[in-house]
């Protein structure tokens, strides 16, 4: 036991969100049974979690690697994939072991829907992340992502628009932007698709944040959603510190604190917490 005398608390409600536990349960099972097993890219946002799952024999690949194999086993993570993936694995004989997050493939089939429709679609999401790829990819690539109205020349849009949201972004933005679109004139079919495990987590948060003294928030730096919340605890607890391990630890953060909150992203694993907990209790 350290010389600092604190009280520390995990939050309850941090932690994997249920698409990402559904993928690592589905992972460990196969890998269980077999001794390795391919993942399309990394299977968590966190590469603490990405790391033990490899020395279970998980094996990250890419699109590039994907090309190349044939009769193999492939998981597809929680952020899901564009048609084209599937097209690939049938061409290419190979098993997709599918854990696509639910809440993800009913956003798949209702941009695939609207697109049929020949609306113009318009997603509020981070280029390139994997859920918005997937997204994407429902409309021959023909929606147009962004992550900001700065982005768009908002006079030059069409008169109507259908909008979506990747899930794990802020719904006080995302009705930002409706407003604001909505203001310019255009008409907006908005759609509010962001995850209800995540945004609620936005109001756990701000509560949980305002308790202690000094806040650590564990996340991946390759998480959108961790960066979404630590913005949400920065905003209410300004001794709020961003960290992905126990190295990244400061013992000075603690001098004068009597209570830390320990808190983190939807794919940000417990134990991991628990091993930030365990490193402070030592300072």
């Amino acid at each position: 036991m350290g010389s600092l005398n604190l009280h520390i608390d995990i939050d309850t409600n941090s932690g994997f969100c249920f698409g990402v536990v559904y993928a690592i349960d589905m992972a460990e099972e196969i890998l269980d049974e077999q001794k390795y097993l391919y993942c399309l890219g990394d299977i968590v946002h966190n590469d603490e979690e990405v790391r033990r799952l490899e020395n279970k024999g998980l094996k990250i690949i890419d699109h590039e690697i994907l090309k190349s194999l044939t009769n193999e086993k492939v998981l597809i993570r929680a952020h899901g994939e564009p048609p084209s993936t599937y097209k690939l694995a049938l061409e290419n004989n190979l098993e997709l072991i599918d854990a696509s997050c639910p809440v993800v493939l009913k956003l798949q089939n209702r941009i695939k829907k609207s697109y049929d429709k020949k609306e113009s679609i318009y997603i509020y999401g981070k280029h390139g992340h994997a859920e918005v790829l997937g997204l994407k990819g429902q409309t021959q690539d023909e929606a147009i992502v962004f992550q900001g109205l700065d982005e768009l020349e908002v006079k030059n849009l069409p008169k109507e628009i259908t909008l979506y949201s990747q899930t794990t972004k802020s719904v006080h933005k995302f009705h930002e932007l409706t407003s604001s679109l909505r203001e310019a004139g255009i008409e907006v079919k908005a759609n509010d698709t962001i995850c209800r495990q995540v945004s609620n987590r936005d109001a756990e948060l701000q509560n949980f944040a305002k308790k202690y003294d000094t806040i650590i928030f564990v996340s991946g730096t390759k998480s959108s959603n961790g960066k979404v919340l630590y913005q949400v605890c920065l905003s209410q607890n300004p001794n709020t510190h961003f960290v992905s391990n126990v190295d990244e630890l400061d013992t000075t953060w603690f001098s004068q604190s009597s209570s830390v909150g320990i808190c983190g992203a939807t794919s940000t694993p417990m134990w991991l917490m628990e091993d930030i907990k365990n490193r402070i209790l030592t300072f």
